[in-house]
């Protein structure tokens, strides 16, 4: 190898081993996060008041709810992930405040329900369906088809005359 390639190759290397030591440092010098009302409001928006019926957080206009958005706002100061904080609500006030049951327990069946129900509907269309193309025809006797148009002309003339005849 080339004197040139590689002192540029040693150089490149410590140019990386001077970010990635450098990336580091800054780390371990965590800045504190800046929490924006929009943060607060994307994770109130994602509970429920536990006073109010159907209110997110986010637009709820009681004192309540100011005071919790305020504590969203600590949580997220603290490092606390949107999981987390849903998580801590959960457990304060219920799951009412989740806009969907948890699935566990008894809320499993809201899960599991539907998708029984539509496929038990799809067997019975199907059962049904394959009852009907097996049915036989009716019972009821039928003439055999007339071989030519003559026959049916015949035939439709007997039986006019029995009309006319009744």
């Amino acid at each position: 190898m080339n004197k040139h390639k590689i002192l540029r190759l040693f150089g490149l290397l410590a140019v990386l081993a001077g970010f990635v030591f450098t990336g580091t440092a800054q780390a371990q010098d965590q800045v504190p996060l800046v929490v924006t009302d929009d943060m607060v409001n994307q994770v109130a928006s994602q509970l429920y008041c536990p006073v109010c019926e159907n209110i997110s957080l986010d637009v709820c206009p009681t004192q309540a709810c100011e005071q919790w958005r305020s504590l969203i706002r600590e949580k997220l100061e603290a490092g606390w992930s949107a999981d987390q904080i849903k998580e801590y609500f959960a457990a304060q006030y219920g799951d009412r405040v989740l806009p969907q049951p948890p699935n566990r327990g008894l809320n499993r069946l809201v899960y599991i329900l539907p998708r029984v129900m539509i496929i038990a509907g799809a067997l019975l269309l199907a059962w049904i369906v394959m009852k009907l193309r097996a049915r036989k025809p009716s019972s009821v006797p039928t003439e055999a088809a007339p071989q030519s148009s003559t026959e049916y002309l015949t035939r439709v003339e007997e039986e006019l005359n029995k009309r006319k005849g009744e």
